[in-house]
């Protein structure tokens, strides 16, 4: 059964949503991230994808108490990215509680930064964030061309030990047209590392989709808009219910 990761993506300490990762589209869904993780761990969520979308552009984490707070507020792994560039970044990260980091820009920029938190944490603590557009890896919070083929990319950090892919495609990102099941499926199938899908997730037949390239690698699936408009059946009978509700139960921890 594949594995689905609500997304929560933190900018200037809120939770947005932006279309194909462009500044000044975002849609604010919550002022608090933490209560955000907590309504997706009430709705049985086995783990989150979460964001430091300030750090993606600016090259640093810089909403570090907010992911705290997430990380406090529920029971559950907790994966992030966005900005993450230095040893010292990833060192902290795991102190507060984040079970795997995600390397992006510094896959290609520094690519012995993930060997060696591969050698120090382990091949279960990093994933690499391959950002593709039109099969071409974009770097700097997908600013930047790095002019390197996604999946040449992807076989390199399989030198390197790594063992799991998150592979976004930016067109779809956002959009909630579909995921590019084409791309997913050749990389999964011309790597053969374990691969979580990310963006245009719009509904539960997506879901489906996605679920039938899970013989091929892909053993999760990262929804972020579709989730916060309610695309997916029961999400308006818990919606409703939620509203009458102070704490959302056993799994609230703040």
């Amino acid at each position: 059964m594949i594995l689905i990761f609500p997304a929560i993506d933190i900018k200037n300490g809120k939770c947005v949503r932006l279309v194909q990762g462009e500044p000044g589209t975002e849609k604010i869904y919550s002022d608090d991230p933490a209560k955000m993780a907590i309504l997706w761990r009430g709705e049985n969520a086995k783990t989150l994808h979460v964001v430091d979308l300030d750090g993606a552009f600016q090259g640093h984490l810089k909403n570090l108490e907010a992911i705290r707070r997430v990380v406090d507020a529920v029971d559950i792994p907790i994966q992030l990215g966005g900005g993450i560039r230095t040893y010292e970044e990833v060192k902290q990260l795991f102190e507060i509680g984040i079970y795997r980091v995600v390397l992006g820009t510094a896959a290609i920029e520094d690519p012995e930064l993930v060997r060696r938190v591969i050698k120090d944490f382990g091949i279960r603590k990093v994933a690499v964030g391959i950002d593709a557009k039109n099969g071409v890896v974009m770097t700097q919070g997908w600013k930047h061309d790095s002019g390197v083929d996604a999946i040449s990319l992807a076989l390199t950090m399989k030198e390197l030990g790594v063992c799991r892919i998150v592979y976004t495609d930016i067109a779809r990102d956002g959009m909630m047209s579909g995921p590019n099941f084409d791309a997913i499926k050749e990389m999964a199938v011309k790597t053969s590392i374990k691969i979580t899908a990310s963006g245009g997730v719009s509904c539960f037949k997506d879901l489906i989709r996605m679920q039938e390239l899970e013989k091929f690698g892909v053993d999760s699936v990262i929804v972020g808009k579709a989730l916060y408009e309610n695309r997916f059946p029961c999400q308006a009978l818990w919606r409703m219910n939620e509203k009458e509700l102070e704490d959302l139960g056993p799994t609230r921890r703040i």
